[in-house]
């Protein structure tokens, strides 16, 4: 049985009246040539998207990565 419907505040909503009983599992498959959904923007990977804070804290000590803990707690440094 194929049913068509559409989202409706993230609620799909069947077009036309079913008589499926409550607790009925369905699968929703949603057409690749689906008009009015709008594209989806590109995704940038996480270097693209920190790449301006990249050199914005040249005084920290070259090993902070390493040993934050240290820097921020007192912990011993890690090798």
């Amino acid at each position: 049985m194929t049913v068509s419907g559409h989202l409706h505040n993230g609620v799909v909503v069947l077009d036309s009246p079913t008589n499926l009983p409550n607790g009925t599992t369905v699968r929703v498959e949603i057409p690749e040539t689906s008009t009015n959904n709008a594209t989806e923007p590109e995704r940038k990977t996480l270097y693209e998207r920190f790449e301006s804070f990249i050199g914005t804290a040249p005084e920290l000590p070259p090993d902070a990565s390493v040993n934050h803990d240290h820097y921020l707690y007192g912990t011993p440094k890690r090798s």
